[in-house]
Order: C-alpha cells, then structure tokens, then sequence
C-alpha cells in the first residue's frame, strides 16, 4: 500500500486520489448523492476501499474534495466576473450564476448546499460564501447597502439556494424562472437603497453601514480608535427595534 504522505505531483497517491475524486464525482452527477458509496466509487477507478478511507478518512472527506473538484470552476466564474459600474447590478449577476449553476449541475449544488453541516461546512461552500461577503462589501462601499453587511450576506445566501433549490424540486419541464427573478428582486430591494444615486437625504444607518465598509481604509485612525468606531457605526445601523 502506497505512503499517504507521499503527495508528489505524479505520486502514486496523488494519482488515486485524483482518479477517486474524479469516479466519485462521475458517478454523483449521472446517478445522484445515493450512488456514491465506498463500494462504488472503489470500483470505478479500480482502487481498493481501504485507500479511499486511508486518503479521505471517510465519506464526508470524500464527498468534501468531489464539491471542491466540480465547484472550481463556477468559483472561478464568479471571481473572474468583471465588476460593472453598479454594484447592485453585479449582484444580480452573481445571484443569475449561482441559479445557473444549480441547474446545470443539480446532483452536485444539493450535495454542496443541500445537506448541511453546520458544525464541519464543506470547504466548497465556505469559498463559496466568501465570494459572495465580497460581492455584498461592494455593494456596502458604494453606499447602496440597506442593512449590515452580514446580515445582508446572509439573506442573499439563504434566499439564493433556496429558490435554487426550490427549482430543483420541480420537474424540468415545469420549471419557471421567472421564480428566480421575483425573488432575486425582492430580496434586492430588502437589503439595498438607491440613496447613491440621488441626491435625497441619507439615512442615519445606511450611511453607518457604508462607513463601517470603508473604515479600513481609515488610515488617519488607530487600530484601537477603528474598533471603536466600528462599535458605534454597528449600534448605529443596527438600532434597537429595527
């Protein structure tokens, strides 16, 4: 049995591993989440079961480095989507690419976001958020943000694979996505403002959320003052019985 430790490029471990990641990732997209199996995936890319648990430590490991293998290259989608002059707008952008994704790769968005696990999150679905904290951060720089910024990342997520999700429950013939564009808006204008736009008054705590978003770049400021008034702009735009 080939050394674990032994991760090379072109090592007969790294090998394996590339070739179970890639049955494992085959056999989840043309049979579904219940095909995958220690038994099934050993088979298919002729190795023994007891290396993939020597490589991955058990399925979770396993279904872990699939998600991170089929994920690549939407993240790199989302990464390299050049930022138009409206931020907003590319938020839009990002919420089409996640709907986009699901449905082109149902088996592998539930497997991501489908079964969650809370207290050990798959490393794609945390990328997967960070994007999206950056998407939200622009919009809070350029002023356009209603409410906190993790609270705003938040709802976009919960609301996003949720109606992607909810497509995905529906056969493909009856599937309408104008769904995704009534709640993509909906939830657009929850949680931003055109205050950035126009020349009418601003609001207390949206302007304390634009200000927290460029408060590092307040250089004139201390660390230890920075954290201070980062206290009060959270107090600010996020008042009590708001």
């Amino acid at each position: 049995m080939p050394k674990v430790s032994d991760q090379s490029p072109g090592s007969t471990v790294e090998r394996h591993r590339e070739r179970i990641v890639e049955a494992a990732f085959a056999i989840l997209t043309r049979e579904g989440y219940d095909a995958v199996s220690t038994r099934t995936v050993s088979a298919a890319a002729g190795v023994q079961a007891p290396v993939i648990y020597r490589l991955f430590g058990d399925k979770n490991g396993l279904l872990d480095a699939v998600a991170a293998h089929g994920f690549t290259a939407h993240l790199t989608a989302k990464k390299t989507l050049a930022p138009s002059s409206d931020p907003v707008d590319d938020l839009r952008a990002g919420w089409d690419l996640n709907v986009s994704f699901a449905l082109a790769n149902p088996a592998l968005y539930a497997l991501i976001w489908g079964n969650p696990r809370p207290t050990a999150p798959m490393a794609a679905a945390e990328e997967g958020r960070k994007v999206l904290r950056e998407y939200v951060h622009r919009v809070a720089e350029a002023g356009r943000l209603r409410v906190r910024e993790d609270l705003a990342a938040l709802m976009v997520h919960t609301a996003g694979c949720g109606t992607a999700l909810g497509l995905l429950a529906q056969p493909a013939e009856q599937r309408d996505l104008a769904l995704s564009t009534a709640n993509r808006e909906a939830l657009i204008t929850a949680i931003t403002t055109d205050q950035g736009h126009d020349t009418g008054p601003v609001e207390p705590a949206n302007a304390a959320v634009t200000l927290h978003a460029l408060l590092p770049r307040a250089t004139a400021l201390t660390e230890h003052e920075r954290g201070l008034l980062g206290e009060w702009l959270e107090r600010i735009s996020h008042p009590v019985g708001r």
